[in-house]
């Protein structure tokens, strides 16, 4: 399996979403995500990591903030309060779920 930024989001174009899921394997599965305008995500049930593919944000984290851009790795537990905000139009990011529900 081999997956690129470019061909991620040339998927997630032609299906007109802001993430989609590319890779699943047992509890872990890949996503690329490009928010547009704000970023409405939600806790989740797995933990999670993100690689920033290109751009750059901040980052609000379980109460933290962080500044982030391409190449940037960040790890958030499964169920906290996360987004990215003041992210450049040309800002995505890999999204990488794994593990048991909860959390490891």
């Amino acid at each position: 399996m081999h997956l690129t930024p470019k061909a991620g989001l040339q998927k997630l174009l032609e299906e007109k979403s802001l993430f989609i899921t590319l890779f699943k394997h047992g509890t872990l599965s890949v996503e690329i995500y490009k928010p547009e305008g704000i970023d409405k995500q939600q806790p989740h049930e797995q933990d999670e990591i993100y690689v920033i593919t290109s751009g750059e944000s901040r980052f609000f984290n379980d109460g933290e903030w962080v500044n982030c851009k391409t190449g940037d790795l960040l790890f958030v537990k499964a169920g906290k309060e996360h987004r990215f905000v003041d992210f450049t139009d040309d800002f995505s990011t890999w999204v990488v779920f794994y593990g048991p529900k909860g959390g490891e």
